[in-house]
C-alpha cells in the first residue's frame, strides 16, 4: 500500500465509532518518518529481505509496517477484535503478510482477554498483570472493563504451518512467559516486552530463554530504538540489570539471540 493510500484508510479507521480506543495509537504510531527511519535501521540488524518474522501482539501494526519496509514476509497475532480491523484495513491485501486472529500462549484452546477500552494496547490474558498495575503509580485510571474469549494457538504451532522465523517480537502484556511456554526451540533472535510492576516474570522470561538455549541477552527501553546495554551478557547479567532499573523506566524490551 502506497503511503497516500495508507493515510487514507488511517484517516478512514479514526474516523469510525468503534475505534475511538485507537485513535491515540494510530496518531504515535503513523506519520513520523523520523520514528520509522529509526525502527528501520535498529531492526535492520535482525531482519534481511525474505526473512520470515512473527509478530506476536501486532497491535496496530507498526512493526508489520517496519518488518515490510525490511523486505521480510510476516506472520501478524493480534487477539483484540479492534486492532484486527485495523490490520486488515491496513494490510489485508498484502501478498507477504499472514493476520491471524488469535492469541499465543503454552497450549492452543481459546484464552479470556481483559480489555482495556480506553487504552486497548494494555488489554491483557494475564490477570497477574492487572494485579501488578492496580494501584501501581504512572498506571492510574487504567480499566480492564472488558472480557472476550479469543482462540489460542503457540509459537510451536505457528511454527509447523509457517516455518522457523528469523526473528520474532513477542508483547502480549504481561503473557510472554505463557508464550515461550509454547516455545520448543530457540530461534535465531527474539525479544519479548517486560514491565517494571512485573519483574518476576520477566526473570522467568530469561530463565526460559536459558532453558530454549539463547545465550545472550540485551534490552531496550520504552520506544527507543538503542540497546541499553550495549554487548550481549548473560541472562544472569541481564537479570541484575532488570533488578536495578527505577519503576519510572516502566517498561522496555530484552533480545534473547543464540550463538
Amino acid at each position: 500500500m502506497s503511503a497516500p493510500d495508507r493515510s487514507a484508510v488511517l484517516a478512514r479507521l479514526k474516523a469510525e465509532p468503534g475505534l475511538s480506543g485507537l485513535r491515540r495509537s494510530l496518531d504515535f504510531y503513523y506519520g513520523d518518518a523520523g520514528r520509522e527511519a529509526s525502527m528501520d535501521a535498529f531492526y535492520g540488524r535482525f531482519v534481511r529481505p525474505g526473512d520470515l518474522v512473527f509478530d506476536v501482539g501486532s497491535h496496530v501494526g507498526d512493526h508489520i509496517a517496519c518488518f515490510r519496509r525490511l523486505g521480510a514476509r510476516v506472520v501478524a497475532l493480534e487477539p483484540q477484535p479492534a486492532c484486527m480491523r485495523v490490520l486488515e484495513a491496513l494490510y489485508g491485501d498484502e501478498e507477504d503478510v499472514t493476520l491471524v486472529h488469535a492469541a499465543c500462549g503454552a497450549e492452543p484452546g481459546t484464552l479470556e482477554m481483559h480489555i482495556n477500552s480506553d487504552n486497548p494496547t494494555v488489554s491483557t490474558a494475564s490477570p497477574h498483570f492487572i494485579a501488578a498495575a492496580t494501584g501501581a503509580d504512572g498506571w492510574d485510571g487504567q480499566r480492564w472493563d472488558g472480557r472476550i474469549e479469543v482462540p489460542s494457538t503457540t509459537m510451536d504451532l505457528l511454527i509447523e504451518r509457517y516455518g522457523a522465523p528469523a526473528f520474532a517480537k513477542i508483547d502480549v502484556e504481561g503473557f510472554e512467559d505463557q508464550v515461550l511456554a509454547g516455545l520448543s526451540r530457540p530461534l535465531p533472535v527474539l525479544s519479548f516486552e517486560f514491565t517494571t510492576i512485573e519483574r518476576d516474570l520477566a526473570a522467568r522470561c530469561l530463565h526460559r530463554g536459558t532453558e530454549l538455549g539463547f545465550d545472550g541477552f540485551t534490552l531496550s527501553l520504552g520506544d527507543e530504538r538503542q540497546f541499553l546495554v550495549p554487548d550481549w551478557v548473560s541472562a544472569d547479567e541481564l537479570g541484575e540489570r532488570l533488578r536495578a532499573l527505577p519503576h519510572e523506566a516502566n517498561s522496555g524490551d530484552v533480545y534473547c539471540r543464540r550463538g
